[in-house]
């Protein structure tokens, strides 16, 4: 298992692909881990060196006391590129890694190739909302989170015929460690990139889940109507679009970054 030892955490991260190929960087979702970019992977590293890590309080990589901010989950991006002697790299994030594209779009503009976000927005959510979560997680834990989460990641029809794929996610987020979820809410509570996304000057593709109650098309279409440029596809999903919608997905990220 690759682990980047840090002081006073660590980052774990899975490194797949041709050594010569481009690298994409790929960034889980709040509760999910990097292998939630199952249906991804075999395409996309055929053709890229495709670097997949865990954020900060998830998975493997260290769950260190909070709050985070959202500064610090992409300056973990940069410190694993460096570590790894990667100077530029495409990023696709989606979600919570989709607003830390943009931190990146916009803070780091110069170790970026493409940047894909999906299933974001530059403002997600309530300040109010995200601290009301954290403070759930910390005082009753991760189960009062996940019995909802499927009717937020997915669609009725999603989780009726595709019971198993359902599931494998929400075991990643049940087993979340509890400290690192809450942190990570506490950064999404106060992480608002509205009025600075218009400096990334990136090549951008945004994509929306059509049924996404947490992240809308309407989110999406702010961050393109902002981004000189920017591109838009929107699948028929909901929240965890590279899951519910795979290969449109798939074939929609390979489209944008091999053009």
């Amino acid at each position: 298992m690759p682990i980047l030892k840090l002081d006073p955490y660590h980052i774990h991260y899975e490194l797949d692909g041709p050594e010569n190929a481009p690298v994409l960087v790929l960034s889980n979702s709040l509760g999910t881990t990097l292998d939630m970019w199952a249906p991804q992977i075999d395409a996309l590293r055929w053709k890229f060196r495709v670097l997949r890590y865990d954020t900060r309080g998830h998975g493997e990589t260290s769950a260190i006391p909070g709050p985070y901010q959202l500064a610090q989950l992409g300056r973990d991006v940069l410190t694993l590129m460096d570590a790894l002697n990667i100077e530029r790299a495409h990023f696709c994030g989606i979600s919570m890694g989709g607003l830390t594209g943009l931190w990146l779009g916009v803070h780091a503009p110069k170790r970026l190739n493409k940047l894909i976000v999906s299933n974001t927005a530059a403002r997600i959510g309530t300040e109010e909302g995200w601290q009301d979560r954290a403070h759930l997680v910390r005082s009753a834990g991760i189960p009062e989170v996940a019995d909802g989460a499927a009717s937020r990641w997915f669609t009725p029809g999603f989780i009726q015929h595709q019971p198993e794929r359902v599931e494998m996610l929400l075991r990643q987020l049940r087993g979340s460690p509890e400290a690192g979820y809450a942190a990570c809410c506490d950064a999404l509570a106060v992480a608002d990139l509205r009025d600075e996304i218009s400096r990334i000057e990136v090549p951008l593709l945004v994509i929306a889940g059509k049924h996404d109650p947490v992240t809308t098309p309407e989110d999406a279409r702010f961050i393109v109507d902002r981004v000189k440029g920017a591109r838009y596809a929107e699948l028929e999903a909901s929240h965890l679009s590279n899951v519910e919608a795979s290969a449109a997905f798939t074939d929609a990220a390979l489209k944008f970054l091999v053009d």
